[in-house]
């Protein structure tokens, strides 16, 4: 577990923001990430009937869509011990395989740091 005192400033503010979204929109995840130029995108999951995204994958499809290049980080907020790997593949596409993925619990509390790759 890491310590939010011991996190970047610009990696604690997508953790709350993650961890924001998911308790706003009540879903069972929240996520958010940084990109190239410091702009961040949060999001939570979609469950439609024909359409199941992850938090992160959101997250990062909105990046795409906003004309983000690359990733600087990204976080997600959920019950989860690890990050799944779709999720990681979706942030890996965009950042490459050093971002830094950080996994969450609900109370905001850094549990675990990857890299995408």
């Amino acid at each position: 577990m890491t310590d939010a005192a011991e996190l970047d400033p610009e990696d604690r503010k997508i953790v709350t923001l993650a961890r924001s979204v998911r308790a706003r929109n009540g879903v069972a995840e929240g996520a958010a990430v940084r990109d190239e130029t410091g702009r961040t995108y949060v999001a939570g999951s979609v469950s439609l009937p024909s359409l199941r995204l992850s938090a992160l994958q959101t997250a990062v499809a909105m990046a795409v869509a906003s004309g983000a290049h690359s990733l600087e980080a990204a976080a997600v907020v959920s019950e989860a011990q690890t990050p799944a790997e779709d999720d990681r593949a979706a942030v890996r596409d965009l950042g490459g395989p050093e971002t830094p993925v950080l996994l969450a619990g609900p109370d905001g509390a850094v549990r675990l740091t990857v890299q995408a790759g």
